[in-house]
Order: structure tokens, then sequence, then C-alpha cells
């Protein structure tokens, strides 16, 4: 007999396993069965990478470490076997697949996307359908919560369920007051978002105009100019959280009040009645590193005292923000974490449920945040609203069988009464109608709780660690993230289509415009000036109230009236791109222009405008002449072309989608999180028109040059993307300032094509970064096909 002790690794575990030689091999695999819930015959136990245990004697020679992997039918010998999650794959040396998908084209890798599974060619680089026949594959169809898992992985969950709810009654209490002591405070404090002086207060801090075109715009980039008041209400939603995140501050140590140097934490103080009277019982006190005086940090509960001081970490944030949502109408609830978080649902009338907002990190509808991004292991999470108390744990987890072994201060039944005990005390008084409503979203929301709740998460998407607080804090509450690449990935993105017609028009009428001054014979300082009171002129515009927007420009304050007036008929290309429209005031000298229509087409078109303003005037302030042969690229960009559609291999949300390149904004741009080292984009053009590429141009976005491309590749095609040619080829491109762009001409001439593809190599500096980032991308045809 001999005693052993193995160290096995199974997913993000580590199980610590005695075993007596005597007993077998088969006894090991059942003490793993007791551990893990694989049974001993789905069993796979490896010795370092790719060396599969078989029986005892295979045992012997492992010193101390084993790898356990749940997988059925592995072909033996001919595939190394790998765990994701509790997905089953299988990876050669040169390919990868899906263990459970049978005659799939060899050389494949599979992806499931959408209903669907498709195959990326290694040497044609393009996504193909592959046929499964029904039943030989484990991929099915994908709802919000990720992947359904399969009759076997669903029975082995369930069965641990059960099993931590056995075990639950020997840890957990039946008395239910710590429980309960930990909820109801927070009753009292949901019903402060009711009171209309605190909404009142909120509102008015509120840039609600701006935030109401941003949403606007937001949907009108996505081709929606005409959304309905629920899309509107949702959109809003979305620029109200983002506006939060802007506004309030962080705080991890408090500035000086004094000189404003850097304070450290001395010591926790008592509170004053100012502080009391806004719920600042807690009061801690740092001590100023420069001047040595100390500066109070009252831990405000009351949320009229945070609109105020705009200022705190997640418990402030959180408790500010829903008061800003219930304040605006939105159906809110405070969600308390019981392992030292708070945030925010809001119940969205456009998705049918509740959805998760954390103001903190600026995230929206990511429940699986904590879990899977931060790593923290959950227990209880009870949101509270003022129609009552709800335990929506099963909405923030994927292990609800790890969960249940973690939830030990008292027992499920408990946990339910104490709830249901609340819930009644806060809906007393409601009517019978609005008790039915209620009672119908309650139970709406558990089907869809427990429906999410099996359901597997998808192994290729990533979530970011915690993002707030210094770095120090996190690393102490164990909140940064695992994934190395630290990003939010989208590896399945949509085929998403260009709203950028407007973008072609604007580009057109400037061409139009200089090209008035050439014939007029305009000398280059007299264009320049006219353009600057273009530019001023919609700069004034674009700061107006979207909904009424006007402005004017004053002659006489003019040097030459004369090319003024010469320019306004031309100017009337570019306004009819605006949808604007001026007019002539004889009396005072003024021209005025106002909105000809959709107030938010000219919102979406201003910014667009102005950034293309902007680069003409560098460019013709940067020449020495101007003349007929400068109406040409890269001054001019002529036959832009538009409104295609466009896939990419990732992609940032909400910000960093793919059409942010093509939207003409100098400030959007497209963000590839995995895309240091390689990634890629397919342009499709609108109705498969056959288009002669004359030039592409590429703009540098707004921030972190580590992320510019610096290599790439651009193919056509003329059949819509199922065979690809070389067009241009790009090494060691830098991009030495931001917004700076860069044209590169295809010397090919009839080449016409329906689709073009992007294959980026590299970035600028792949140690320093996972992501890839561009600010714009412009396609130019030599010649457009009606």
């Amino acid at each position: 007999m001999v005693a052993r002790n193995f160290v096995v690794h199974h997913n993000d575990s580590l199980l610590d396993v005695d075993y007596d030689t005597d007993d077998g091999f088969e006894v090991l695999k059942t003490q793993l069965f007791s551990l893990t819930s694989i049974p001993p015959d789905e069993q796979k136990i490896f010795r370092g990478e790719n060396l599969l245990i078989n029986d005892d004697s295979d045992l012997n020679s492992v010193t101390q470490e084993l790898r356990l992997v749940s997988i059925e039918e592995v072909e033996e010998g001919s595939w190394e076997t790998v765990a994701n999650e509790d997905n089953a794959f299988a990876q050669s040396d040169d390919d990868l697949r899906l263990v459970s998908i049978d005659e799939v084209e060899e050389g494949s890798v599979i992806v499931a996307k959408d209903d669907d599974a498709f195959a990326q060619s290694d040497d044609k680089f393009r996504l193909i359908p592959i046929e499964v026949d029904e039943g030989s594959s484990e991929i099915v169809a994908k709802d919000d919560n990720g992947f359904a898992l399969s009759d076997e992985e669903l029975a082995r969950m369930l069965q641990a369920e059960e099993e931590a709810l056995f075990f639950q009654q020997f840890r957990a209490s039946e008395d239910r007051r710590q429980f309960e002591q930990r909820v109801r405070p927070y009753v009292e404090q949901v019903l402060m978002y009711e009171d209309p002086v605190r909404k009142s207060a909120a509102r008015k801090t509120v840039p609600v105009d701006k935030l109401e075109e941003k949403a606007l715009v937001s949907l009108a980039k996505e081709g929606n100019f005409k959304p309905s008041k629920v899309e509107q209400d949702h959109a809003f939603l979305l620029q109200l959280l983002f506006w939060f995140k802007q506004s309030f501050r962080w705080v991890n140590a408090p500035p000086c009040d004094s000189c404003g140097s850097e304070t450290i934490y001395c010591s926790m103080g008592a509170p004053l009645p100012s502080e009391i009277q806004f719920g600042g019982s807690r009061v801690e006190l740092y001590r100023c590193k420069n001047c040595s005086r100390i500066t109070r940090f009252p831990r405000y509960n009351d949320p009229l005292k945070l609109v105020e001081t705009k200022r705190g970490r997640c418990g402030e944030w959180a408790n500010c923000f829903t008061l800003y949502c219930r304040a605006f109408g939105y159906e809110s609830r405070l969600v308390l974490d019981f392992t030292d978080h708070v945030w925010t649902e809001c119940f969205s009338n456009l998705q049918g449920r509740w959805v998760h907002l954390d103001p903190s990190e600026g995230a929206y509808d990511k429940p699986l945040l904590y879990e899977k991004g931060w790593n923290k292991k959950l227990n209880y999470v009870i949101a509270i609203a003022k129609d009552g108390v709800y335990d929506v744990t099963k909405r923030y987890t994927r292990k609800w069988h790890e969960v249940l072994s973690r939830r030990n201060i008292t027992t499920e039944p408990v946990v339910s009464a104490v709830l249901s005990d609340i819930t009644k005390e806060c809906r007393r008084g409601f009517t019978p109608e609005a008790l039915a409503v209620l009672e119908d979203r309650d139970k709406n929301e558990v089907h869809q709780l427990e429906r999410g709740l099996h359901s597997q998460i998808d192994g290729s998407i990533s979530l970011p660690g915690r993002q707030s607080g210094a770095k120090e804090w996190r690393i102490a509450r164990s909140e940064l993230s695992s994934d190395k690449n630290n990003s939010l990935r989208c590896s399945e993105c949509p085929v998403r289509l260009c709203v950028d017609e407007h973008v072609t028009s604007i580009l057109n009428a400037f061409c139009s415009l200089l090209s008035q001054f050439v014939e007029n014979d305009f000398q280059k300082s007299e264009i320049v000036e006219i353009l600057e009171v273009v530019k001023r002129l919609l700069s004034d515009l674009k700061k107006a109230s979207f909904r009424s927007r006007s402005a004017s420009i004053s002659l006489d304050s003019i040097g030459s009236k004369n090319f003024v007036m010469q320019i306004i008929p031309p100017l009337k290309g570019l306004l009819a791109a605006l949808s604007l429209k001026s007019e002539k005031l004889e009396t005072d000298g003024r021209v005025n222009f106002y909105l000809a229509g959709d107030p938010v087409k000219t919102s979406i078109a201003l910014p667009v405008a102005l950034g293309a303003l902007n680069d003409i005037i560098d460019d013709l302030k940067s020449r020495d002449n101007f003349g007929k042969a400068s109406l040409s690229l890269p001054l001019l960009k002529p036959n832009r072309i538009c409104s295609g559609s466009v896939l990419a291999s990732g992609e940032e949300l909400p910000f960093g989608i793919v059409t942010s390149a093509f939207d003409g904004i100098r400030i959007s741009k497209w963000e590839e999180p995995n895309g240091a080292k390689g990634g890629w984009m397919i342009y499709k053009v609108k109705d498969d028109q056959m288009l002669d590429l004359e030039a592409y141009e590429f703009m540098s976005a707004n921030d972190a040059p580590e992320r510019d491309p610096m290599d790439w590749v651009v193919e056509r095609s003329d059949d819509g993307g199922s065979s690809w040619h070389v067009l241009d080829k790009q090494t060691s491109q830098m991009f030495e300032k931001r917004f700076q762009r860069k044209t590169f001409f295809i010397h090919s001439v009839g080449s016409l094509s329906n689709a073009f593809r992007f294959r980026f190599l590299a970035v600028r500096d792949v140690k320093a970064t996972s992501r890839l980032q561009i600010g714009s991308i412009d396609l130019f045809a030599r010649s457009v096909s009606g």
C-alpha cells in the first residue's frame, strides 16, 4: 500500500486528492466523480499537456499534478484534449475542431454564429456554411445567455445542485435574523427614490436635450430615424448611464481640502450633525501628504446629497444612479451583492425584461461580468425596489451549484420566506390591478432566470476585471480579470449596415464648393477665410439645441461681402446634405441658417461636416498653391462608396462597433479587442454593385497610438466573397499623430469588385496592447455604376 497525493486541475479549480495505490485507478475516478460530478466513464485524465492516463502503470509515473477533462468520443491518439469551461474540444497540431460535430471538412475551424455553424478556412480566410446532421452536434440555438446545455450536462448540473442543497441543511441556520438584517435597511433606502424633491434635484443636473439627441443619433446610425417611444426610452437610458459614468467621480482617497494634494487614510472619525443629516454615519479620515491636514470623507447614503457631491465608491455610484433612473420614470432596483458590490437594474419595455446596469463600470446588460470577469465567488444577490425584494442571484451566475454551497447564512426556504414577507409589506395598499401586473411580471422573471441559469457560457466571450478603483484596491479584493487580454470580446459580430450616405453627400458637396472656388479664380487666402466663416457657422449650429437649430452670418463682419455672396449658391449643396436651409435678411445684412427637415439628420451630419472642413482647411494651409491640379484625392474625396454592409472579426460594444469606422465622425472608431495580432473586416457593396476601387483612406483614432494598424493586406472579390484577390499590401505604416489620414492608391485598373476585405496583420506595438483600432475607413471608386 502506497499513499499518494495528487493536485488535479479541473476547469478553474485545483482539487487535492489522496489516493491509495491498492485501491486501483477506477477508485481514483470514483473519487473524482464525487468532487466534480463527471462520471468515471466520461473522464479523461492527463499528465502534463497531452499524456493520457489509462491505468495504474501510467499513474505511477506521475509525481503530483494531473489534469481532468470531461469529454466524449475523442478519437484516441489523433487529438489533444483541452478543456474550455464545460465544453469539450479537441485540438491537433494544425487545426481546431469541436469534437461533437462529425464529417467536417479537413482544416476547418468551427465557430457558432446565431443558429448556424460556420467554418473558417485557413487559406481562404472566409466564412462558409457547414452542414451538420440533426442530432450530431451539441451546438444548439443560442439565446441571450449562451449555449443551451445537453441533456446529460443538464442532468449532471441538476444533480450537483441537489447535492449542494442537501449539504446546506447541515451548514446553514434556520434563523432568519442575520439574512433579514442585511436586506431590510435597503428597503427604506429605495423609498428615497420616490421623493419628488430628490427626483426634481436629479433631473435638473442632467443635460436632457443633449442625451435625447445622442439617443436619437445612436438609433439613426443604425438606420432607425423613426423610433418608437419604447426604443427612444431604451436608448436614452443607455445615454444616461454613459453620461453618469463621465460626470460622477470615483474616490480612492479624496484630495486635501486645504491644498489639493494627495492624502492617505489614517482612521475613522465621528460624524458631524451635518453629515448625519444625509446618512453620513461613517466618516473616513485622510491625512495630507503635503500639509498634514485632515480631510473628511463622509459616506453619504442620501442620494440627494450625492447629486450635489457627485463622488464616492460603488455604493454611492449605484445609490445615486438608481435615483436618476427613477427620476426619469424607469422601473428600477438597487441590487445588493453580499460579497460587497452594488449596482442597478432597470426594466426594459423594449426587451421585456430586467437589465443589468453598473454605473461605476459603465457596463450595460453584462450580468456575468462579476463571476466571469471579476472572478467573484457570489452567494446572495438581492434586488430591492419600492414594490418588493427579489433574489436575482441566478441572473448573475452559471455556476449555481457552486453558489449554493456558499449560501450558508440560512436555508433556501428561509430566504424565500423573508423576501416574500418583505415584498408583501412593500405592496400593502396596492390595487388588485397593480398586484396582478406585478405578480405576472414576477412569474416571467422567475421563468427567465431558470431558463438562463442552465445555459452554457460562450467560452469565446471574455469579460474584463474590475475597472473602477485603484489597482491595489482591486487586487486586494481579487477582482482583476483572469483574462490576460482584459477585454470585452464579441467574437460573433453581426453583419452591420453602414448608414453613411450623408457622409458621401457632404464630401461631394465640398468637392463642388472647392471646384467653384477654382472656376472663380479665388485666391487660397480667400478660400481659407470663407471656410473659416463656414466652420464658425457649423460650430454655432452644433452648439444650438438640436430640435431648433439656427445660426447666422453677419456680412458686415466679413472683409469682402462680394465673394461671400458668390459662394452662398454653391453652399446649397452642403446645406442640403446637412438638412439645412438659408435666408438672407436685407434689413440687417445677415444670412440666417436653420433646419430644413428632420433635426436628427442634421445632428448626425454636422460632426461629419466639421471634421471634413477641418481636414480641408489644414490641407489648404499646408499647400503652396491651389488650382485645378488640387481637385483630386486626398484633398477632394469624390465617389466615396457608401451604404454597404460590414462584417468584422470582433468589435467593442457599444461604441467601438465596426460601422463606427464609416460614420465620418472623428471621435468614433472601430475597436477590435483582440486584433493586435490579427483581425479582419469585410465590406460588401450595396446591391452587389461592381466597382473599381481607386483608393482607400485610413484615419488614426483619437488615442492609444500603439493600437494603430501597421501591417495589412487589402483584397477584392467579384463574387461576393467566395474568392479573393490581393489589391494592396502595406507594412510598417506609422501614424505620426491622432486623426491623421493616409491615402493609399490602388494601381491596378479595371478590377470590378462587389466586396473588399482588410486583413490586419499587426498593430504598431503588439507587446503593449491586445487591441486594434481605426478612426475611419473610406473607400473611393473610379466610377460608380448606377
